[in-house]
């Protein structure tokens, strides 16, 4: 069966801990998240909350999840920002940009389909709000995560740049209907 996504629930906070405290443990975490696994177990329920509310509707950000069998195989985060304004890397963005952060796939569920299923699901989104293009950025040296995006219709823009956890390469999706 092919993996599904969905957009999550504004009461799913302790399940979207849940996956991000799983998300920063993985060995590639560092290559991949901003955060560490100490910054995540201490924060307070309510962030959780109030994560999942603002993943559940509205049109800055969406939150997407793949379930398999009631347990959450993975997630990945779509973020919109506006003409002036200062995305996660600390860039100021000159056009309206929905870019997608917080990708992860559980290892028990990699090569099952579900990253395609949330990459569809993000782009699906942002193409619904009159985007063309949907962006990420990724570790120079997360080859595994690069295939997977050149493998979803992902290109780099040759664009790279220094993170807190190193140098970054952005990639872009076309969302126009063929």
């Amino acid at each position: 069966m092919t993996p599904a996504a969905r957009r999550v629930r504004a009461d799913e906070g302790a399940r979207v801990r849940e996956l991000r405290l799983r998300a920063v443990r993985d060995p590639n975490a560092a290559l991949a998240f901003l955060t560490t696994y100490e910054q995540e177990i201490a924060r307070d329920p309510a962030f959780w909350d109030a994560r999942a509310a603002s993943g559940a509707s509205g049109d800055a950000g969406a939150m997407f999840v793949v379930e398999t069998e009631g347990e959450w195989a993975g997630s990945a985060t779509v973020l919109v920002r506006r003409a002036g304004d200062v995305d996660h890397t600390g860039r100021r963005r000159t056009e309206a940009h929905a870019g997608i952060v917080g990708v992860f796939v559980d290892p028990a569920h990699r090569g099952s389909g579900a990253i395609d299923a949330l990459l569809d699901a993000a782009a699906d989104w942002a193409r619904a709000l009159g985007f063309e293009t949907l962006s990420l950025d990724v570790h120079v040296d997360n080859g595994r995560a690069q295939a997977a995006y050149r493998r979803a219709g992902f290109v780099a823009t040759g664009e790279e740049f220094t993170t807190s956890i190193g140098r970054e390469l952005a990639m872009t999706r076309s969302l126009r209907t063929r």
